[in-house]
């Protein structure tokens, strides 16, 4: 019961709570804006550059390596 309560209060303090800005917000006394605004102003899009590394991720797929283990007992090495 002690759990829920510590639970329910940490909920709805990060509910209350805002985030704080992570970066002054662009074009401001200093006019200057964030590199991804400017890689969004651009228009060019990376969808080559995109499907390369979802590519790359696939490739992590086969690190793994199939297994007969159970659970309850340990994998040869």
């Amino acid at each position: 019961m002690r759990i829920r309560w510590i639970a329910a209060s940490l909920v709805a303090a990060g509910l209350a709570s805002s985030s704080a800005p992570a970066q002054v917000p662009a074009h401001d006394e200093s006019s200057q804006t964030t590199e991804t605004q400017d890689r969004e102003a651009a228009g060019k899009s990376d969808l080559i550059w995109n499907l390369i590394g979802a590519l790359g991720l696939l490739g992590l797929l086969g690190l793994g390596r199939p297994t007969d283990n159970d659970g309850y007992t340990d994998d040869p090495i």
